[in-house]
């Protein structure tokens, strides 16, 4: 029996766990995001060496995607994790936490794909389209994510567009990125400017997230190729 940490207190409102963990996407200034340091991870290949806290991690993300936040209770994932919920407390000390951390690992997961499926191109033109096609894949398919996004749309989208521009800010830096090193292999010319180009990329990929589409199906991957091919690839040139 554990008698040098008291028993957890009672799990909060599992709304105000839900309220919370979308939140994170934002983050107080001064402060990174969620996605921030998701993407921080993936850029540094920041891995998980602990064993029993990947065991919980994936126990939790199971568990989430089967009967959502709302209704899972850290007993639940200490019960499919296989240990104690005293033992799920020690490795994270709220549901709240436990929560953020299991989206950061999506979303890291996001990250670490994208970079993979953007090398397979062999064109600029090719990397922005396969990017845009995946990316809303990735996103839309993923049980977790992809659920809060259909189920939670009145508490993720004021997050995105009530906090400064801190989420957006991270996925066009991520973007401004991969374009510089277009431009530093010759592939794009140097007069482009990425950070413009990125954030109009990012804004266009987010509409589409955030604000189901009755013009294009975004279950189409060919629909979205050929939005990307029309819309996003001519930014790649510099205005004359």
């Amino acid at each position: 029996m554990d008698i040098t940490r008291p028993a957890p207190e009672a799990e909060p409102d599992q709304e105000v766990i839900v309220e919370s963990v979308l939140s994170g996407f934002m983050a107080p200034s001064g402060s990174e995001s969620l996605l921030e340091r998701a993407f921080v991870d993936a850029v540094e290949r920041v891995g998980d060496l602990d064993e029993l806290r990947a065991r919980i991690l994936d126990a939790a993300y199971e568990q989430f995607c089967r009967m959502g936040i709302r209704r899972s209770t850290m007993e639940d994932v200490a019960r499919l994790a296989k240990v104690s919920r005293i033992t799920v407390y020690r490795r994270f000390d709220t549901k709240d936490t436990l929560v953020e951390h299991v989206v950061r690992r999506e979303f890291r997961r996001y990250f670490d794909r994208f970079l993979v499926d953007i090398e397979q191109a062999r064109t600029p033109a090719d990397r922005v389209v396969l990017g845009f096609v995946s990316s809303l894949r990735a996103i839309r398919g993923n049980p977790l994510i992809g659920g809060l996004i259909a189920t939670e749309p009145d508490l993720l989208v004021p997050s995105m567009m009530t906090d400064g521009g801190r989420t957006l800010a991270t996925v066009r830096q991520f973007v401004a990125g991969q374009l510089r090193r277009e431009q530093r292999a010759g592939n794009v010319s140097d007069r482009l400017d990425a950070d413009l180009v990125a954030e109009m990329m990012v804004r266009i990929s987010t509409s589409f997230l955030a604000i189901p589409s009755a013009v294009i199906d975004l279950d189409d991957d060919g629909q979205l190729a050929a939005v990307a091919r029309r819309f996003l690839v001519p930014m790649l040139e510099p205005p004359a």
